[in-house]
């Protein structure tokens, strides 16, 4: 076993990062037999936002892609990433539902499930772990890496004893906004290899242009796992590259055991597919790959910003863009200070455009603010503003316990729901997820089965927006 592995997130996390999540499996298949070979820890291949682009712009049934994924890549570990309670979807769902997936997920081939939760509230995780034990996968439970006043290095040591004590196999640091600092990275993990017996994992980006170092800095401190990605759709706003990592690490104690001219071959192939994606307008190399140090000043996600930058163009008011910037942190400290992933991010994100556009704090509070100031999205990390909750949600009642307490069982409703285009379990999944999606996917695979032209239908959804 090699000192340090390589998760290589090209079939995921690389082209979610820098081009909408486009690439079809059948632009991944004639790879699959050489990434097999390569010896990686594992390929993250499936979940994140690769579910939904599948139904919604490629006409995919994601569960057909994880069966030819296992089939195509059989000595190499299968990862995913799930949000816990909220499973790949925006909210959450009940415990009948989150189990079910797991077992699926795994049936269908996928050996690690990456868990992670917004608010690094561990209740929102304990279903998704306690199933995937059940199930026979592996529980890689993640931290979501922020900085805040509460987010300290020990607050994170501590919420690692935590997931090891709720059964966890190996902890990720989960660094979305390249946030994590080099040094940052060394004295963390020296602490985590320290303080817990499970092996550490670090997935960083690359967007403030530290991401590299950082990864190195965690390799010297003991990091079991890295996760980077081939170069064609590496750096920037995705992982590190995987042959500069391995070149760097070659003949040296970390030593990764990965062939570099294996590796380069590979990245050939996929740099035409990247060509592609950009020809076809999903991918813009200029900004994926710019460093955009704005990151290290207002802890904003380069996801989150493109989105408050859509945001203010909507409303013409570009002008106040650095106003917008400043005003995120203030929200973020009224908030009890989330880690901006996903959904908190896009939370946190268009209460400061409003705050700013309205002229007044919290005068248009969306639902989402109120449900995130009630306890809906679970326990927020440190103390809201008590002014700013009773402003947004008045005498409405606070929730302490599991938000997915209040939730009863779901699936054989959705089952009901969709008994005329029923084919497969999995189909019940793919509806819980993503009703008015699935459906429409649903509707398109039955005319292509009856022989119907499907031409039209293939260029509405490949034409939709991201």
């Amino acid at each position: 076993m090699p000192k340090v592995g390589i998760t290589d997130t090209i079939l995921r996390d690389g082209h979610q990062s820098q081009a909408a999540t486009r690439m079809k499996i059948s632009q991944m298949e004639p790879m699959f037999a050489q990434l097999d070979k390569v010896g990686y820890y594992s390929l993250e291949c499936w979940g994140g936002a690769t579910f939904d682009s599948c139904l919604r712009f490629l006409n995919e049934d994601p569960w057909e892609r994880l069966r030819a994924l296992r089939k195509g890549l059989p000595n190499t570990k299968l990862q995913m990433l799930l949000r816990g309670q909220n499973i790949l979807g925006y909210k959450h769902y009940s415990d009948d539902v989150v189990d079910f997936f797991v077992k699926k997920s795994i049936e269908n081939g996928i050996d690690i499930i990456r868990c992670f939760d917004a608010l690094n509230d561990l209740r929102n995780m304990e279903t998704a772990v306690k199933a995937t034990k059940k199930y026979g996968g592996k529980a890689e439970v993640a931290m979501s890496y922020t900085i805040s006043p509460v987010h300290t290095e020990d607050y994170f040591v501590r919420l690692a004893a935590d997931i090891q004590k709720m059964g966890a196999d190996l902890i990720c640091i989960k660094d979305m906004a390249n946030l994590l600092l080099p040094y940052s990275a060394y004295s963390l993990i020296k602490r985590l290899k320290a303080e817990t017996d499970l092996p550490i994992v670090l997935h960083t980006h690359d967007t403030t242009g530290t991401g590299a170092m950082t990864l190195l800095k965690a390799v010297e401190a003991g990091a079991d796992v890295i996760d980077t990605c081939l170069s064609p759709l590496g750096n920037g706003t995705s992982q590190p590259t995987t042959e500069s990592m391995v070149a760097t690490l070659e003949g040296t104690e970390y030593d990764t055991g990965l062939d570099l001219k294996a590796l380069t071959e590979i990245a050939a192939y996929f740099r035409g597919i990247a060509d592609q994606l950009t020809e076809d307008g999903w991918r813009d190399p200029a900004r994926v790959l710019s460093t955009d140090a704005n990151t290290l000043l207002y802890q904003v996600p380069g996801g989150m910003l493109s989105n408050l930058i859509g945001q203010l163009k909507k409303a013409n008011a570009m002008d106040k863009y650095y106003d917008v910037l400043a005003e995120v942190p203030r929200v973020r400290e009224d908030f009890g200070y989330p880690p901006l992933v996903t959904p908190t991010s896009q939370i946190v994100g268009t209460q400061a455009v409003m705050n700013i556009i309205a002229g007044e704090r919290y005068k248009m509070v969306p639902k989402e603010s109120k449900g995130l100031l009630r306890g809906e999205y679970g326990r927020l990390p440190a103390e809201v503003n008590e002014e700013v909750r009773k402003k947004c949600i008045g005498d409405a009642e606070v929730i302490t316990h599991r938000p997915a307490d209040d939730i009863p069982p779901e699936l054989e409703k959705y089952k009901e729901e969709i008994r005329d285009f029923y084919q497969q379990e999995e189909d019940v999944l793919s509806y819980a997820l993503f009703p008015q999606v699935a459906m429409k996917y649903f509707e398109y695979r039955q005319a292509k089965q009856l022989g119907v032209d499907s031409t039209m239908l293939d260029k509405e959804q490949n034409t939709m927006p991201v």
